[in-house]
């Protein structure tokens, strides 16, 4: 089959927090700071963001030394660590106000822990996966897996280990325990290789270039 070259895709995550200092702290702790960028923003929100980064491990054990270390650092326990049909995690959120997922297909440890990470998502909550789809292929991503209207994940590209993904907004809110209302800023800014744009549910791209410039 034909591949297609992205024009456009993630480059970098970044979040806007109160206070740059202490979330840079805080991430530093859970293990992850080298993967996302943060920008001070006082703009005040409610509710759900509308999204989730989400931590791809080994095994339940690597997954309950990150939560451990979130915790430890200032995080709130939105969903205890447990066992699912698909595997093993739990859910937290950052004091600067970011839902965090971490989770392993594994339901046993077949090795120590470690503070290696295998895949980083951004999971988008929107109101129409297959609208928003089309408007992201239409601005040159392109589609790695997809199950209709409940979920799109996005081929990486650029320079960032983050990748990007679609889910249905209640779902996903479903999945990380918390309601589906919000209001006010989505406090995240996402890294583009090529122009600024935002999308269908609000959320903002904006070039490398100025992100680097603002930081």
């Amino acid at each position: 089959m034909a591949t297609t070259t992205s024009t456009q895709s993630l480059a970098s995550v970044t979040l806007e927090v109160a206070d740059p200092e202490a979330a840079r702290r805080f991430y530093r702790s859970f293990g992850v700071d080298r993967h996302i960028d943060l920008r001070a923003c006082d703009v005040q929100s409610t509710g759900f963001r509308g999204f989730t980064l989400a931590l791809t491990v080994s095994g339940p054990a690597t997954v309950d030394g990150f939560l451990t270390a979130a915790v430890d650092a200032g995080a709130t326990v939105l969903k205890p660590a447990a066992k699912s049909l698909w595997g093993y995690g739990g859910v937290v959120q950052a004091p600067d106000g970011t839902i965090w997922k971490v989770a392993t297909p594994a339901k046993k440890d077949t090795g120590t822990a470690t503070r290696e990470i295998d895949e980083i998502v951004l999971l988008l909550g929107v109101e129409d996966v297959k609208a928003s789809r089309q408007f992201y292929v239409g601005r040159g991503l392109t589609v790695a897996r997809s199950f209709g209207g409940k979920y799109t994940e996005f081929a990486a590209g650029g320079s960032s280990p983050v990748k990007l993904a679609l889910y249905k907004r209640r779902g996903l809110a479903k999945d990380l325990g918390v309601p589906a209302e919000g209001n006010g800023a989505h406090h995240i800014i996402l890294g583009s290789t090529a122009d600024a744009f935002t999308d269908p549910d609000g959320f903002t791209w904006e070039p490398t270039s100025s992100l680097t410039a603002a930081a």
